[in-house]
């Protein structure tokens, strides 16, 4: 079965297997990714979801994770600092929302935060919800979450909250030690069962196969996620991955067209290493992907915001806050 004939199935309905996507590898690539946009248009239209994002607290990560330059574990050449003030998440805050953002994320290095820091995120998104009048979506990325701690969020109006898993269940003990893969689907279960939305994707250079992007996919289909970041690898000097060849944008490309078959309904959101793309996405965004955030990663430079809503705006899509 060739790209249009499984595009017209899953145009009406039809999940596709693991052998069906599989097969999606060797499809020719302008057939593959053309089929994926259109599968893209006939889901979601041309509404494009977008967030940025507070880097809350930066290194110092007991976490051995084979990609990130904040882990203890790796000398890397990185800034290093404390969990910000409420004071500072505040100021940072409403600095975003008054030029315009009006979907923010909070994000920290961690296995998972401390009591003590939870207790800065509550009280900043309280004076939040208290003191702004104007439309504002929240988003959180605070690792391994507790089930009260997310329905304390969710009394907060954080409407999502951000668990990657990154790759494979295969693939996840070869560039991760110090936590577990079920570890991680222990919390997306607790963010579902608390009535949040769940954002959680890849990270895609590793050394990982076709068919572990395969199965992160269809993980992700069977917990229902709406939000899957696509992360392309930059490899960071001190990693163990320093030496990792780059993606091409036809690889990226590849991933996100297959991502989309997999999950025709989601928000496909390119993520960090975007830059490393040579056309800040523009491929990426023809290939199924309809969400992105804007603006610096967490250790790495992001492409210009004015940039990206030019770029937005010559595809034709609408940037939307509804998922």
């Amino acid at each position: 079965m060739n790209a249009l004939e499984l595009k017209e199935k899953v145009l009406n309905g039809y999940n596709i297997t693991k052998d069906d996507a599989m097969n999606l590898v060797d499809m020719p690539l302008d057939e593959l990714v053309a089929a994926a946009d259109e599968i893209r248009s006939f889901f979601c239209g041309n509404k494009f979801d977008v967030c940025t994002l507070i880097n809350v607290k930066n290194g110092r990560c007991s976490e051995d994770c084979k990609f990130c330059a904040q882990s203890n574990h790796y000398d890397t050449d990185i800034d290093i600092y404390p969990f910000l003030s409420e004071e500072e998440l505040l100021k940072q805050s409403n600095s975003l929302l008054d030029a315009g953002f009006k979907r923010i994320s909070y994000v920290a290095s961690g296995r998972k935060i401390t009591n003590k820091e939870f207790d800065i995120v509550a009280s900043a998104l309280e004076q939040l919800n208290e003191e702004r009048d104007d439309e504002f979506h929240l988003c959180l990325s605070l690792g391994l979450l507790n089930s009260s701690q997310i329905a304390r969020l969710k009394q907060l109006n954080v409407e999502r909250l951000h668990n990657n898993l990154e790759s494979s269940r295969d693939y996840f003990k070869s560039i991760c030690t110090t936590h577990s893969y079920d570890e991680k689907l222990d919390t997306i279960e607790d963010i579902i069962g608390n009535g949040l939305m769940v954002c959680s994707g890849g990270i895609f250079g590793m050394g990982e196969t076709f068919e572990d992007r395969i199965d992160l996919a269809l993980q992700l289909r069977q917990l229902n996620v709406k939000s899957i970041p696509i992360n392309v690898l930059n490899p960071i000097k001190g990693t163990p991955v320093e030496n990792n060849e780059i993606l091409s944008n036809d690889e990226v490309c590849r991933i996100i067209a297959i991502f989309r078959f997999i999950n025709p309904d989601a928000f496909i959101r390119m993520a960090g290493g975007r830059t490393l793309l040579g056309d800040n996405g523009r491929k990426a965004f023809q290939s199924g992907a309809n969400a992105a955030i804007l603006g610096n990663m967490l250790t790495t430079s992001g492409v210009g915001v004015e940039d990206d809503l030019k770029l937005l705006d010559e595809l034709g899509f609408e940037i939307t806050y509804s998922i």
